[in-house]
């Protein structure tokens, strides 16, 4: 017996009604995305600024004053403590009340006009993060300043950088195309998830296994309602990521609807084969949170760079549909690249689509035992 359209979207039509009907479904499709962009948006800030720093001015003169300026002045660092001693850096770093200090030597001065000043930066390491930003903007700031009054490399070669794509080096710009991927991710597996579950604990799974139904038309006919609801969802997401974040959308709107599509099939069908695999609306859910957020947040480059993950952790990336779609909606969002770079990604979450389907479909038994 062959598909039939008929059949397919009366199953679509129930499972609509279904989802009206359910107030869980209806929260987790249209609530959840929202609360979880807002949050991990604004909570979410790999910038860094207003570093805590602490100052020992052992020179006192009129050049040592000149380099702190530089660093009031900038937005990087705030000079929230004045030193006397190495026992109050100690004391102060230990306490956490700054994150470095800056330490001036008392030639500093007279090294500056020969060409040869430094200074010495003492760096909290417990935040490997801030202590990396904050060493790579002291030296910046230190090294235009020497530049500046010394003249020394105001002969040679000066080089000249220029950001792509994301010029002011922005971490919202990077996030928020990313959040898109990790929070369909999240969303299109917990919503499926009770589809065939929820037939089971409610009794109609037998009206629905005595129906000519066929496996497939039942598992389309469940997916359909919720891939209109999960391209709402993007929509609804990616308005609000260009709208309160300002992120940028520099790429094909239609290109970004038809691989959300193919990625949301997939993530969709996982779903249904984690619902039907386990019959159980709370295990279900359990899974599938445990199956998507995970594996999304750490696994698929949107909070860790990939090529810096052990051996073992890059390989089981290649397993995790997220990684693809970040791709995609980063390359689409700041790049504005098509389908001609895109291509690789679109192949993987095509199978990943097709082998959701396949688990699903063979995971669905039209039988009670």
């Amino acid at each position: 017996m062959s598909m039939s359209p008929r059949r397919l979207l009366a199953v679509a039509r129930k499972e609509w009604i279904q989802i009206r009907r359910d107030t869980r479904s209806l929260a987790l499709a249209f609530g959840l995305p929202l609360f979880l962009l807002i949050f991990f948006g604004y909570a979410i800030q790999l910038d860094v600024e207003d570093i805590q720093l602490g100052v020992l001015d052992r020179s006192r003169s009129q050049e040592s004053r000149q380099l702190l300026e530089s660093f009031e002045a900038s937005d990087l660092f705030d000079v929230a403590a004045r030193m006397a001693s190495d026992r109050e850096i100690e004391d102060a770093l230990t306490r956490g009340d700054v994150r470095a200090v800056l330490q001036i030597p008392p030639d500093f001065a007279r090294d500056l006009g020969r060409g040869e000043a430094s200074v010495q930066l003492l760096l909290d390491g417990s935040d490997a993060n801030t202590a990396t930003l904050a060493l790579t903007y002291a030296e910046a700031l230190a090294t235009e300043f020497v530049r500046a009054r010394s003249g020394v490399g105001a002969v040679g070669i000066e080089p000249a950088v220029r950001v792509w794509y994301n010029p002011t080096l922005e971490s919202r710009n990077m996030i928020v195309p990313g959040l898109v991927a990790v929070i369909m991710s999240v969303i299109a597996g917990l919503l499926t998830a009770l589809t065939i579950a929820r037939e089971w604990e409610r009794g109609t799974m037998e009206q629905l296994i005595a129906t000519p139904v066929q496996r497939l038309e039942v598992i389309l006919g469940k997916l359909l309602p919720y891939l209109v609801i999960g391209l709402l969802d993007v929509a609804f997401t990616v308005v609000c990521g260009v709208l309160l974040f300002d992120a940028p959308l520099r790429g094909s709107v239609a290109l970004l609807a038809v691989l959300t599509v193919v990625f949301l099939t997939g993530a969709l069908g996982f779903g249904i084969f984690v619902s039907a695999a386990l019959r159980n609306q709370l295990t279900a859910l359990q899974a599938a949170l445990l199956g998507t957020m995970l594996p999304a947040l750490l696994l698929s480059g949107f909070l860790y760079d990939i090529d810096g993950m052990p051996l073992v952790l890059k390989a089981v990336s290649y397993l995790v549909p997220a990684r693809y779609f970040i791709t995609v909606t980063r390359g689409i969002f700041l790049k504005g690249v098509g389908i001609d770079v895109l291509w690789p990604e679109a192949l993987f979450m095509v199978g990943f689509a097709v082998l959701g389907l396949t688990m699903a479909t063979r995971s669905f038994k039209k039988r009670l035992a």
